[in-house]
C-alpha cells in the first residue's frame, strides 16, 4: 500500500435525490358505471388483477355494482370487506390486510390496489400500500365527507398503535384520488356533520369566503347531502383549500401548519377512553376552544366569535364538551408539543380567515377558555342530540 493512501481515503459520501410527487384528485360521477374507466386508469386494463379494500358500510349499498364493474372489465378482483370504525385501525387488522394481499398477489407496478371507504379505511390501505414490497401503487375513493375533503386528498397514511391515534404511518402518495359525491347520499346526518366540521376548520383559519358560504348555504347543503350546484362549489372550495395548504409541505418539513387548526386539543378528546366522538366532533371542540383563546388574546373579536358559535348552531351541530377539562387539554397540548418537535406551534385565527401561530399558551389560559366555553351555552333549540 502506498504511503499516505489512508490519509487521503474518502470516508464519507453525500447522497441526494429528489423524488417527484404527482397525483390527481379528480371529480368523478357514477364511478361504478361500466363505461366509466376511472378506477382502471392507472394500471393495465386487460386480463389483470386488482386488490380492492371496501368499507363494510359501502359494501352494503354498492356490493353488486362493484362486483359487476370488475366482471364487466374482465378484472380478477379480490374484494376485501373491512369493518368500519376507528377501533379497527389497528396493527392486527393492518397485518391481516397484508396477509390477504400477499396471498392474492398483484404485480408490483401495473395493478394498483384500490381503497373504497372513509378516512379510516384510506389511511389504513395507504399504509399497507406503502409497506408492501416497499411500496405498491394505490388509488383512493373516499365515500364520507370527512374523507372527501380531508383524509383522502393528502399523502399521510396511518394506523393506531400503543393507545395512540396514527402513531404508526408513512407518507405515501396515491396514484389518484377519485371524488364521487354520489356516495354522500348514503351518509347518516351525523357523518355529514362530521365532515362539515373540517370545512369549518378551513373556513375559520384560512378562507372567509368559505365561512360566508357556510353561513348562507350550509344548512341547505347538509340537507341535500351536498348534491346541488352551490354545494358542489363548497366541496370544491374545501378540497382546493386543503390541497393549497398540503401541496407545498407534503412531508411536513414545516411543522407550523394551518391545517393543524382544530388538531391540538382534539387529539386527547378523541382518544379519551370515555369518548364517543367522531374525529370532526373533537375537532369542533378544539376550534371553539382555540377561537376563545384567540379572542382572549385580541386576535379574534367578540363579534367574530359570536359568528362562529352562531354558525355552529345554524348548521345543527352539537358541540359536545362533556369531556373538556383544563387538565386534559393541557396534557394534550404537551403531547402535541412533542409531535411538533418541541414547540407548541398552535394555529389560532387572527381574524376570521387568517392565521397566526403561538408557542406560549399557559395552563391558566386554558382554564379560562374552558370556563368561557362552559358559559357560552348554545341555546336549547340549537342542540342536536345524537
Amino acid at each position: 500500500m502506498a504511503k499516505g493512501f489512508m490519509t487521503n481515503r474518502t470516508n464519507s459520501w453525500r447522497v441526494s435525490h429528489q423524488r417527484i410527487i404527482e397525483y390527481e384528485v379528480v371529480n368523478c360521477r357514477n364511478i361504478f358505471h361500466p363505461q366509466n374507466e376511472s378506477l382502471l386508469s392507472n394500471g393495465k386494463q386487460a386480463n389483470t388483477r386488482r386488490f380492492v379494500i371496501v368499507d363494510a358500510n359501502v359494501e352494503k349499498y354498492f356490493s353488486k355494482a362493484i362486483k359487476e364493474y370488475f366482471y364487466h372489465h374482465k378484472i380478477d378482483a379480490k374484494i376485501l370487506v373491512f369493518p368500519s370504525g376507528e377501533q379497527n385501525k389497528s396493527m392486527e387488522n393492518y397485518l391481516w390486510i397484508l396477509r390477504e394481499l400477499d396471498g392474492f398477489p398483484i404485480n408490483r407496478r401495473d395493478e394498483p390496489s384500490i381503497a373504497i371507504g372513509g378516512g379510516v379505511l384510506t389511511d389504513r390501505a395507504g399504509f399497507v400500500a406503502s409497506s408492501y414490497r416497499r411500496g405498491v401503487p394505490h388509488i383512493k375513493v373516499p365515500t364520507t365527507l370527512m374523507g372527501y375533503i380531508d383524509a383522502s386528498v393528502g399523502i399521510k397514511t396511518g394506523i393506531n398503535f400503543n393507545g395512540h391515534k396514527n402513531r404508526l404511518g408513512s407518507f405515501e402518495p396515491p396514484k389518484k384520488v377519485l371524488l364521487d359525491k354520489e356516495f354522500l347520499k348514503t351518509l347518516p346526518e351525523r357523518h355529514v356533520l362530521n365532515g362539515v366540521c373540517e370545512m369549518l376548520k378551513l373556513a375559520v383559519i384560512k378562507d372567509l369566503t368559505l365561512f360566508e358560504l357556510l353561513e348562507s348555504h350550509g344548512p341547505a347543503s347538509i340537507s341535500s347531502r351536498f348534491q346541488d350546484e352551490i354545494s358542489a362549489s363548497i366541496l370544491d372550495r374545501s378540497v382546493g383549500g386543503m390541497l393549497e395548504e398540503l401541496q407545498p409541505n407534503l412531508y411536513e418539513d414545516d411543522l407550523a401548519r394551518k391545517v393543524d387548526f382544530g388538531h391540538t386539543f382534539s387529539y386527547g378528546l378523541e382518544t379519551h377512553e370515555d369518548a364517543d366522538l367522531l374525529h370532526g366532533e373533537a375537532v369542533l371542540i378544539d376550534i371553539a376552544v382555540s377561537s376563545i383563546l384567540a379572542n382572549v388574546r385580541n386576535l379574534l373579536s367578540d363579534r367574530e366569535v359570536d359568528r362562529l358559535f352562531d354558525l355552529i348552531s345554524k348548521l345543527g351541530i352539537h358541540l359536545n364538551s362533556e369531556l373538556v377539562t383544563p387538565e386534559l387539554l393541557w396534557d394534550t397540548l404537551e403531547e402535541r408539543t412533542y409531535h411538533r418537535n418541541g414547540l407548541q406551534r398552535v394555529p389560532l385565527p387572527n381574524g376570521l380567515g387568517q392565521c397566526t401561530f403561538v408557542n406560549d399558551i399557559k395552563f391558566e389560559e386554558i382554564q379560562s377558555a374552558c370556563k368561557i366555553l362552559e358559559e357560552r351555552k348554545i341555546s336549547h333549540e340549537s342542540i342536536y342530540q345524537y
